[in-house]
């Protein structure tokens, strides 16, 4: 049987190996997911939210431990794999106190004597996860589902498998039952049998435009519910009369926090002419001074990308960008050292038809475009395949958010980087993707909407 080996993107040295399941096994785990989706799903929200409040105690008491893992497997910086577990914690608190609002009843008066729609499970949800937030990306689908009343199955990315056994441990731990949340160490060619398992019935994914069709395709024609969020290439629109510190603060971060590996991450920084020369001598000044390094020291700004092949293609596309006309203002160079580092880059003067204008670039790369004004700005910055996350620099607030209403994004943030809140719902449009994750909205997917009629 084939094993799935996690490699320390900082050192390339094994972390560990792990033995992939079988397709019988895979079929033993799906049918018990259902077994106990059948008992789950008859329990009220009170008991399911006190389960919930403990994994939320277990995620904290085992912080160090899942942070280090995240670290370890995927490269990003500890202190930000902290900030990830927490966040984690907070997600199952929000909806172990809020799921019976979110979920209640809601009654629509019509000539019926009674007319309500209620939100029942649907059974067991499968879940396609990426490796940049190995724990978030994976409570931010499981918690509301299971809050729900669903069951979840995880097919996690092969480089961050410890990550998923210790969640679906930290499930255990905190006394959920056998099947409510199962991980399933798979290799992606058994992806379509799992979405064709008669017990799945429906699929949500993260990650790149190819794998979302490629999911989407398949569960279409099983007509299984799918929720997609796919990848980025978020414009910040920065304004004439931004603060430039401010602004720069920003892009600097937005650009290198998760080492430059996050779906809304600040990719493309669309300036107005007026300020274009003073922001990018501000932004390459910042940029430079950040330190990459070993993740696991608490001063390291940034470290290496996820995979050495990943790093290869990101510098692939700086190359191609330069070869059309880009110009490099800063980085841009493999450093000679072991791991899978990329330094901080900012390639300049792009236009629509170049790589890193076009297409997302999945590291610590930034792209800068010069825009006539407002008007031109919000063109460029709409001028994408991708609808994710957007943003807007200003110092004038109501400026600021007619500018991000015109902005074509599942959001639009104010003088503040684009981050997911359990509070708000959080997905894209266009190529970014459909659906939505988080809130009232995104719990509400993956239920059966249903209308009740009494006379």
């Amino acid at each position: 049987m084939s094993k799935t080996v996690t490699i320390n993107p900082a050192t390339g040295e094994k972390v560990a190996e792990y033995e992939r399941i079988s397709p019988e096994e895979v079929k033993k785990k799906v049918a018990q997911s259902n077994i106990t989706f059948n008992s789950w799903k008859k329990r009220s929200y009170e008991e399911r939210a006190k389960l919930m409040h403990k994994l939320a105690e277990v995620l904290d008491d085992n912080r160090e431990e899942y942070a280090q893992l995240a670290t370890e497997e995927m490269g990003k910086t500890i202190g930000q794999s902290r900030k990830e577990i927490e966040k984690c914690a907070w997600i199952c608190r929000y909806y172990a106190d809020n799921t019976s609002t979110l979920l209640a009843n809601r009654t629509v008066e019509t000539e019926a004597t009674k007319s309500y729609v209620t939100f029942q499970p649907i059974g067991v949800v499968l879940a396609v996860m990426p490796w940049n937030f190995p724990f978030y990306q994976v409570i931010r689908f499981a918690v509301p589902a299971l809050m729900a009343g669903n069951v979840g199955v995880l097919k996690h990315a092969s480089n961050v498998q410890g990550c998923a056994i210790a969640l679906e441990g930290a499930f255990a731990k905190a006394g959920f039952p056998e099947g409510a949340f199962t991980n399933l160490n798979v290799s992606s060619n058994l992806v379509k049998e799992v979405i064709e398992n008669d017990n799945i019935v429906a699929v949500t994914l993260t990650g790149s435009d190819p794998a979302g069709r490629s999911v989407a395709s398949i569960a279409g024609q099983n007509l299984k519910k799918t929720v997609m969020e796919l990848g980025g290439s978020d414009a910040y629109v920065i304004l004439d009369d931004a603060d430039l510190e401010e602004a720069t603060d920003l892009a600097t971060f937005g650009r290198l926090q998760n080492n430059g590996q996050t779906c809304i991450a600040a990719k493309r920084f669309v300036v107005l002419d007026a300020i274009y020369d003073e922001f990018m001598g501000l932004f390459a000044k910042k940029m430079k001074a950040a330190k990459m390094g070993d993740p696991t020291d608490d001063d390291t700004y940034y470290g290496p990308m996820a995979r050495a092949d990943l790093r290869d293609e990101l510098h692939g596309q700086v190359e191609k960008t330069l070869s059309q006309g880009g110009k490099l203002v800063l980085g841009g160079t493999i450093p000679e050292r072991k791991g899978a580092y990329y330094p901080a880059t900012i390639l300049a003067d792009l236009e629509p038809g170049m790589e890193g204008f076009d297409n997302e670039l999945f590291g610590p790369v930034a792209s800068v475009i010069r825009a006539k004004d407002e008007k031109d700005a919000i063109e460029l910055a709409n001028n994408s395949q991708f609808g994710l996350g957007s943003g807007v620099i200003t110092g004038d607030k109501e400026r600021g958010e007619r500018v991000a209403l015109k902005l074509e994004a599942g959001s639009s943030f104010v003088n503040k980087l684009v981050v997911s809140d359990p509070r708000l719902p959080f997905g894209g449009v266009k190529n970014s993707g459909y659906g939505r994750e988080l809130s009232g909205y995104g719990i509400r997917e993956f239920v059966n909407t249903k209308t009740i009629w009494i006379n």
